[in-house]
């Protein structure tokens, strides 16, 4: 980063802007069982934010393929088109079914790093497994079973199995690698969407999490991957292609080996910076709260090249600038 423009710290700033619209904007929509229209709405407000940015940006972790737009597709140019070249990884509402039913642990989530530097991944699943920082490298493995990834942990961390915690989304496919870690000894969190969210949990000893296993979206594990990058936390994931399709589209995006096992390292590098907005409030951040005419955001900024990790607590007096009765 040193020998190139790179991403300025009031870039970096900047970025955790682009997520409090996002958020705001779809925390318009908490509870009003419409993830379409909560989803769009967040699109909106982070392209809007995005394309205000001093930055010749591109999204590679996005919304989709470039046929579905209105959403930020995986292509698609963002900022003025001058400044530092950068990827730029985004959901802009992680968790649409979680704010469409007034659940917690909503985000809107943008990863930034110069170009080049992110796993341009296919709109497809990923298997990972993921463990916060202060461990030994490559403790835990994808192709190890639940039970020995489990005692590994334990073994590292001095506890027995039974202080263990590993957070799996709850989804049908998962019942079986629920069913062998609870028969381990160990504990489950289930968390019915919001992977990014489930991975990060592993870097904050607060939330309990030890663990985060299973199957979801190549998109978020990317994401994911931006947060360990920042934080110091270990994953590995391996992309899940179905049919010739996506494996067609995995190729034309670089991909020639579908069972390679990627570390944080390998979909992240360089100097990332992440930034993620509450929009219902969870174990990690708090959502949007409206009070005495102010909006009150909080969110969390990392970025890896400093190990600067802060936590936003914003009041937003000036409700115009978000644009709330577009």
């Amino acid at each position: 980063m040193s020998k190139s423009k790179g991403i300025n710290r009031v870039l970096t700033l900047e970025l955790a802007r682009v997520t409090e619209r996002a958020a705001v904007a779809a925390a318009g929509l908490i509870g009003r069982g419409d993830e379409k229209a909560a989803d769009q709405a967040a699109v909106d407000a982070m392209r809007r934010e995005l394309n205000s940015l001093e930055i010749d940006g591109e999204v590679v972790i996005g919304e989709g393929e470039r046929d579905e737009a209105p959403m930020l597709y995986i292509g698609e140019k963002v900022g003025k088109g001058k400044g530092p070249k950068v990827d730029i990884a985004l959901d802009p509402l992680e968790g649409t079914t979680l704010t469409a039913k007034g659940m917690p642990n909503a985000l809107a989530v943008v990863a930034m790093a110069e170009a080049g530097s992110l796993l341009n991944a296919p709109d497809a699943y990923m298997d990972k497994i993921a463990l916060g920082g202060n461990y030994p490298d490559d403790i835990v493995d994808l192709d190890a079973t639940p039970e020995e990834n489990v005692k590994a942990v334990a073994t590292a961390k001095g506890v027995g199995v039974e202080l263990i915690n590993v957070c799996i989304l709850d989804r049908p496919r998962h019942a079986d690698m629920i069913a062998q870690v609870r028969e381990c000894g160990a504990r489950v969190t289930l968390i019915t969407d919001g992977d990014i969210a489930g991975v990060i949990h592993t870097t904050d000893p607060s939330t309990g999490i030890d663990l985060y296993m299973g199957t979801g979206g190549a998109p978020e594990g990317v994401l994911a991957a931006a947060a360990l990058r920042c934080t110091g936390g270990q994953m590995q994931g391996r992309l899940v292609l179905n049919g010739d399709d996506q494996k067609e589209r995995a190729r034309k995006m670089g991909i020639t080996d579908f069972d390679r096992k990627y570390k944080v390292d390998e979909m992240a590098k360089g100097d990332v910076v992440l930034s993620a907005t509450g929009v219902t409030s969870g174990s990690m951040l708090s959502g949007i709260s409206h009070q005495n005419g102010v909006i009150w955001t909080e969110t969390l900024l990392m970025r890896s090249s400093t190990g600067t990790i802060r936590w936003i607590k914003a009041c937003h007096a000036n409700r115009d600038k978000f644009h709330l009765n577009d």
